[in-house]
């Protein structure tokens, strides 16, 4: 299916509902407004996928590589003070190794990759229209149908105060949602645009402003990681484009705005003259002043460390980084504000390089894919290029923050993992049988 639109995506549902794809495509759908229904039908779709195609997925490199880390995982959890928080901390990874192994093998084609793109970009928008009416028309909703298949909190105002958070349970999280979904309509975007599509389209306009407006989000998040992201995205779609100029405008835009946070004050001072104190204040925590040395990424970070080194083997146990941090800071933190700092505290060294190393081999098998195929044409390699540069943002976002705790965030990541990988595998078989893919 080449040239996606809305109107594909829709008579795919229509047409193939009965398809285990189609239902996960439903669930992606829903997800974002209820993640119970929409983790229900993963896990259904998972598991059916691994009793149909269990000697395919247990025959793949990576899957093993999975499956070794959930061995050193559980081992950890043995090894924690507190086995209990451990055992159920394996609840956040040991399941979302088990739909990614099963997506991997359920999503084969760059077909596949544009529909769940559609899909997460449609499903964004309900999202970020209750978002901006939380932020700027003061939206209250505590709404729950049927316990929690329907739960909806809306704080107006948002979370933290005066800032965007729609139905996730803080600015931040919706921020590392909203950059994941930007990449991937702004891939949308640009394939619209090659293939020629007219401007007065359905499609082409759907995108148009699905990338406004998670972009007008994204700025009222007030999420510097999220900011950077998605600026990140946009140099790199242009340099991947070729547009020079833009990359140009886009890195004096930037170095302005580093300026007006960062520079000597007469330099600094210059440039506050042009850029919004909304911006810069944020960046150099002008904004929020005086904060306790333990709320800092620097100090959280070197905590993290320390643990790190104390318990190089097996770690202190899953879910053991709050406690530990408030007992010492005598201050409540959920976590370290680095996926990988964490994974070093929590579960040793051994198993943190392990889970590093599989997401480098799934990086680089994709980087080789795109660049040396000879079986994909443009729009195939933009499409691709918008998941691997989504894998980067998210592997960017953990080194700052940790998307592990969010259900809804963590199962989009997966997925995302999982279809890198399920095409790679497609095409890389497809290329030493010497055959063109269906």
């Amino acid at each position: 299916m080449l040239g996606a639109s809305l109107n594909q995506v829709f008579y795919y549902f229509k047409s193939r509902w009965r398809s285990s794809w189609n239902y996960s495509l439903w669930a992606l759908l829903i997800f974002p407004l209820s993640p119970l229904f929409g983790a229900v039908t993963i896990g259904f779709v998972s598991l059916i996928t691994w009793l149909k195609q269990y000697r395919t997925i247990s025959r793949r490199p990576i899957n093993w590589g999975f499956a070794l880390l959930s061995v050193l995982l559980i081992v950890s959890a043995g090894f924690a003070n507190d086995k209990t928080a451990a055992f159920l901390g394996l609840f956040n990874l040991l399941p979302f190794f088990l739909i990614f192994a099963a997506h991997s093998a359920l999503i084969q084609t760059f077909a596949q990759l544009r529909q769940m793109a559609w899909v997460l970009v449609i499903g964004s928008m309900p999202v970020i229209i209750l978002g901006l009416g939380q932020l700027f028309l003061g939206w209250s909703l505590k709404l729950k149908i049927l316990w929690v298949v329907l739960a909806w909190t809306i704080v107006p105002g948002g979370n933290p105060p005066g800032r965007i958070a729609s139905l996730f349970l803080h600015a931040n999280t919706f921020a590392a949602y909203l950059a994941i979904v930007f990449i991937l309509a702004l891939g949308l975007w640009l394939e619209q645009w090659q293939l020629g599509i007219g401007k007065n389209s359905l499609p082409f306009l759907f995108l148009t402003v699905a990338i406004i407006a998670n972009f007008i989000a994204l700025i009222f998040t007030s999420s510097r990681n999220g900011w950077a992201i998605a600026i990140f995205a946009c140099l790199a779609y242009a340099l991947y484009q070729g547009w020079r100029i833009l990359v140009g405008g886009v890195a004096a835009i930037v170095s302005s705005v580093l300026l007006a946070a960062f520079a000597p004050s007469p330099v600094a001072q210059f440039f506050r003259q042009y850029i919004p104190t909304f911006f810069w204040a944020r960046l150099n925590d002008d904004m929020y002043p005086n904060r306790p040395a333990a709320l800092m990424r620097k100090t959280q970070w070197e905590f993290a460390w320390s643990l790190a080194q104390e318990h190089p083997w097996t770690g202190w146990g899953l879910r053991s980084f709050s406690t530990l941090y408030k007992a010492k800071m005598q201050i409540p933190l959920g976590h370290p504000h680095n996926l990988f700092l964490m994974l070093s505290a929590e579960t040793g060294f051994p198993s943190t390089l392990l889970f590093c190393g599989l997401l480098a081999w799934i990086l680089i098998t994709g980087g080789q894919l795109l660049r040396k195929s000879k079986y994909i044409n443009a729009e195939d390699r933009l499409i691709f290029f918008s998941y691997l540069l989504a894998f980067v943002g998210w592997v960017l976002l953990n080194t700052v923050d940790v998307t592990l705790f969010d259900f809804r965030l963590n199962t989009f990541s997966w997925l995302i993992l999982a279809a890198i990988c399920g095409v790679v595998h497609r095409y890389n078989q497809v290329h030493r049988l010497g055959s063109h893919p269906n």
